[in-house]
């Protein structure tokens, strides 16, 4: 049916530009150009920042104004692209591999992440808001990777059922499956405490690796490091934390990551014993996506976090959930999607 090839391929195109979202959300936090145009969704009432010129005293002011507003023209665009799925999903519903509920879930998803990139805007860049915001954009790639993955396996029949149904990942996946669950998880908490790391400008706290402040265990304030919520009225812009909580989120941060290299290599582990080509070529994917991100991490720290260095972070965290979203999608048969 036409809405079933084009529900996939739309699944794939707002995958990839998914993607691109999250790497240029992270590119605009970074690069201080959230504040770029101070109300939404236009910039001071106007559609580009060239109707606004006599509001920026400088040519970077201006750039980081275009860097906020492609940011926001991209997101949009995901949103009609999504908004095209669902409708599509309604119109074909009775068909293999299509789920309604799946595609509503998807799109109230998209709203929320709207209204959060407004938040992020009105609320003067509050820590809580900018890291849901991350969580938010790597949720809806994740989702749209998953929802092109199970549709490109009901389109693969192998003797009648599809490539993931009735072979060894049902009968001897469970505990694959179980650590795939798991590492992805892990990899959520560590999306969070990277955000809550960058939302609160806490990057610099550990200038060093790998120990912090030339310590294994650093001097640090958790109490006031991971307070979700300060009050309305805050400008966030450049942080408000003392430099002890900074270094307590950066820190957390970290330990983060070991928790999450554990349990991901687990998973790996586990999708290369006997289940098949597919969970054994998704893990490779995460071994190599892990080894990108570890490498991208130290070096960030080791040149002192340049900007481009830490724009790449941020990809490197969305290849690896994609690589995760994958291994878990490969460890489950086709029936689990609708």
């Amino acid at each position: 049916m036409r809405e079933v090839i084009w529900i996939r391929r739309l699944a794939l195109i707002g995958a990839i530009l998914c993607f691109g979202v999250v790497v240029l959300g992270g590119y605009t936090r970074l690069s201080n150009s959230g504040l770029g145009c101070p109300d939404w969704p236009g910039c001071f009432g106007h559609v580009a920042p060239t109707g606004s010129a006599e509001h920026y005293a400088t040519a970077s002011d201006v750039r980081k104004a275009w860097v906020e507003m492609i940011h926001r023209y991209a997101a949009g665009t995901v949103g009609l692209i999504v908004l095209c799925i669902a409708v599509l999903s309604i119109r074909a519903r009775r068909e293999p591999g299509v789920s309604v509920r799946f595609a509503i879930v998807l799109l109230v998803l998209i709203v929320f992440q709207a209204l959060l990139g407004m938040w992020t805007v009105t609320l003067l860049l509050k820590p809580l808001i900018v890291t849901g915001h991350l969580l938010g954009g790597l949720a809806s790639f994740g989702l749209m990777l998953w929802l092109w993955l199970s549709m490109r396996a009901h389109d693969q029949p192998v003797n009648g059922v599809s490539v993931l149904a009735g072979n060894r990942v049902v009968e001897g996946g469970a505990r694959g499956r179980m650590l795939a669950g798991l590492a992805l998880a892990a990899l959520a908490l560590q999306v969070f405490l990277g955000g809550w790391t960058s939302s609160n400008y806490a990057a610099m706290a550990c200038p060093d690796f790998p120990r912090c402040q030339n310590q294994w265990v650093p001097d640090a304030d958790y109490g006031d490091a991971f307070v979700l919520w300060r009050g309305l009225g805050i400008n966030y812009a450049g942080g408000v934390l003392d430099h002890p909580a900074r270094v307590a989120i950066h820190f957390t941060h970290r330990l983060g990551a070991v928790l999450a290299t554990l349990l991901l290599l687990l998973a790996a582990h586990a999708a290369f014993r006997g289940l098949g080509t597919r969970p054994r070529w998704a893990g490779v994917a995460v071994v190599v996506a892990l080894a990108l991100q570890l490498t991208i991490g130290v070096y960030m720290v080791q040149q002192a976090f340049p900007l481009a260095i830490a724009a790449a972070h941020n990809a490197g965290a969305a290849l690896l959930v994609a690589a995760t979203v994958w291994l878990n999608r490969s460890l489950r048969p086709v029936a689990d999607f609708r």
